[in-house]
Formats: structure tokens, sequence, C-alpha cells
């Protein structure tokens, strides 16, 4: 067993695959065999991801604010508080805050050969925007 103590691993601020302002708080990443990350990602408004997938897939549980979720050829969908948000593996996406309110997710993903994402182009404001 191992107790992991709040504020043993540092902050730190997403900048590439990223549009705004995002910080991420590592909160696991248990050592091998086992094979999942967790975080908690805090976007402020408007920031968000670029398109991405992931091998496996990833849960998003949604803690704090407002905040938008799309899959590729479907329209976005708000996510609040409370929500979960399942990503099929290799489903292109992306999630973020709403264009006024900062919101908060945990991000839970496996790992394949330490590879958890295929980051892809950013999502431009205008497709941001009509998101709405």
């Amino acid at each position: 067993m191992e107790i992991k103590r709040i504020g043993s691993t540092p902050s730190c601020t997403a900048q590439q695959n990223f549009i705004g302002a995002v910080r991420v708080d590592p909160l696991f990443e248990p050592p091998s065999p086992a094979r999942v990350r967790g975080a908690s990602v805090t976007f402020e408004p408007g920031a968000r991801t670029a398109w991405h997938a992931h091998p496996l897939g990833q849960t998003l549980i949604v803690t704090a604010g407002s905040g938008r979720v799309q899959r590729e050829g479907q329209p976005a969908q708000a996510i609040h508080p409370g929500d979960v948000v399942w990503i099929a593996p290799g489903e292109r996406h992306w999630h973020g805050a709403s264009p006024t309110t900062a919101m908060t997710h945990i991000a839970i993903q496996e790992h394949v050969d330490g590879k958890s994402v295929d980051w892809m182009e950013p999502v431009d404001d205008s497709d941001y925007l009509a998101a709405g």
C-alpha cells in the first residue's frame, strides 16, 4: 500500500496540445504492471484540449464548473459537476471549459507502452464557439 500525500507532486501548467490556461495536478500513476493514470485538470474559461484520442479510452469525472466535450462528427455536449464521461478507445474528441466558466475534471486513462494519448490539431475558436 502507498499513500500519496496531497502536495507531494507539484501542479504544472499544460501548454502543448491545449488552448488557453490549463493546470494539471497529477493524482496517481502506479508502478508497473498497473497502467492507469489519473490527474485533476482545471481549464480556465475558454480553455480546451486539442483534438485527441486514447488507445484504451478515457473517463472524465467533472468536479467543478461548466465545460464541454465533443466527439468528432457529433455536436458538443455541456458537462457539469457529477457528470461522468466515457470516451471509447480511439475516439477522436476534445474537452474543456465553457467560454465564461472554468471547469475541473478528473481524467483517468490507461497507457500502452507508456503512451496514453495521440494528440492532433487544435480546436479552433470558430469551432469551439459554435459548440455552445
